[in-house]
């Protein structure tokens, strides 16, 4: 038990890369691999870790996020351990939403200088990948560091989104760039070679530029002191840059699956991925299972239908003459007859309906819950509650990458149908 840490997950701001799928909750509240929810992943990284002190802050339509968390991650009251909620808020000290990752911490510094805690785990809410924060803790011990940070090797090509560091020979960070918007053979200070690469095991294959996960690890008191400049609004873009030269900040190389969900694109293609024969990333592991809300569904229902990589989870009906393709069907998912569904995502839905509201629904001409008969849909996304009627076709060919319908959306090329919405008989999309 790592009881000498403290973690706080940062929850992020509205979220506008997933939209529409951050319409109506907060980033780390949306929903992946069928029955988990993004926040799952660092919360069970943290127990499977040892660590059971953790907070998440957040500003943004956090109440489904508060529910998920109260209803899941639940300690003995002899165990010392919590997951709370931090959320914005106005106090003596400030009354502003948060201006960065570092200002979010700021301004819950309380909570850190109450905790006995000698190591504070900063996390991000919305990143797929399996971490033992243990060895990160045995990096960060082993050099006396004042922070380490977990980094992934990367090829040149990969540069442009992340903060780009490079390592010394005992591992010491020497060089920082955030987010370089130019080629980096014109910042030869910042590639690492590979031999220092490869004697940690790591396979280098032009993977020689270090990129930063937004997995840090600070002395407590360290921490607090960088804090007090409230100039300083982010980790990556302020802080880092400020101070790397005068602190010792150390690498802590991984080379796992991790993948970072923040636009939607990335969130379709890693949850097909998911879908695979043998995906990159499995979401149980004897020594790292990922944790989420029990929530007591019966098993799914297939009948007749034809399926191909695909997730089907909890409680779904999936009627007969039905092919899926390479799909993730959500928790209370509902597929009518004779339908075609392809590399496409349904959330699911928060209830089941009962036979009188589908009987209330058909005399209002309401599509129920979640798909009708007869549909075409291919790479789309269709958020939890949807209602897609009889003989509609949502097809992202030729279609412009970003565009606001009537009743849905197109971002990165891919179709989101909101979370609730009715998308009625007929409709071609």
């Amino acid at each position: 038990m790592l009881r000498s840490v403290l973690s706080i997950i940062l929850g992020g701001g509205q979220g506008a890369r997933l939209f529409p799928l951050t319409q109506l909750r907060a980033k780390p509240a949306v929903p992946v691999a069928g029955k988990y929810r993004l926040i799952d992943i660092p919360i069970s990284n943290c127990l499977n870790s040892g660590i059971n002190r953790i907070y998440v802050m957040t500003q943004f339509l956090s109440a489904s996020l508060h529910r998920h968390i109260a209803n899941t991650y639940k300690f003995d009251q002899f165990s010392k351990g919590f997951v709370e909620i931090l959320a914005a808020q106005q106090t003596m000290e400030g009354s502003q939403w948060y201006q960065g990752t570092a200002d979010a911490v700021r301004q819950n510094v309380r909570q850190i200088e109450e905790d006995p805690c000698t190591d504070v785990l900063i996390l991000s809410g919305d990143q797929l990948y399996r971490m033992d924060y243990s060895e990160l803790q045995a990096t960060h011990t082993k050099s006396d560091a004042d922070i380490t940070i977990a980094m992934l090797p990367v090829p040149e090509s990969h540069v442009a989104g992340f903060g780009i560091m490079k390592a010394d020979d005992s591992g010491r960070i020497t060089s920082f760039i955030e987010k370089p918007k130019v080629s980096l053979k014109e910042h030869e200070p910042f590639r690492t070679n590979a031999e220092w690469i490869e004697a940690r095991g790591i396979k280098c294959d032009g993977r020689n530029y270090l990129a930063s996960m937004g997995i840090y690890l600070f002395k407590r008191e360290v921490l607090l002191k960088l804090l007090q400049d409230p100039q300083d609004t982010d980790f990556g873009r302020d802080i880092f840059q400020k101070h790397y030269k005068q602190l010792k900040v150390q690498a802590h190389l991984f080379d796992g699956y991790w993948e970072d969900l923040g636009t939607i694109r990335s969130y379709l293609q890693s949850s097909l991925d998911l879908a695979r024969e043998n995906p990159k990333f499995e979401f149980y592991h004897p020594s790292g299972p990922i944790y989420t809300r029990m929530r007591f569904l019966p098993a799914a229902r297939i009948c007749g239908a034809t399926i191909n990589e695909s997730l089907i989870s909890d409680g779904c009906v999936v009627k007969a003459g039905t092919k899926l393709n390479h799909c993730s069907l959500g928790v209370r998912s509902r597929i009518g007859q004779k339908c075609e569904i392809i590399q496409s995502v349904i959330i699911g839905a928060d209830r089941y309906e009962s036979d009188e509201e589908r009987e209330s629904n058909a005399r209002k001409s309401i599509p129920n819950f979640n798909v009708g008969d007869n549909c075409h849909i291919e790479r789309a996304i269709l958020d939890k509650d949807c209602r897609v009627g009889n003989n509609v076709t949502i097809d992202y060919h030729g279609k412009e990458p970003n565009v606001d319908g009537d009743c849905y959306y197109i971002r990165d090329g891919i179709v989101v149908i909101p979370k609730g919405m009715i998308v009625p008989d007929g409709t071609v999309i």
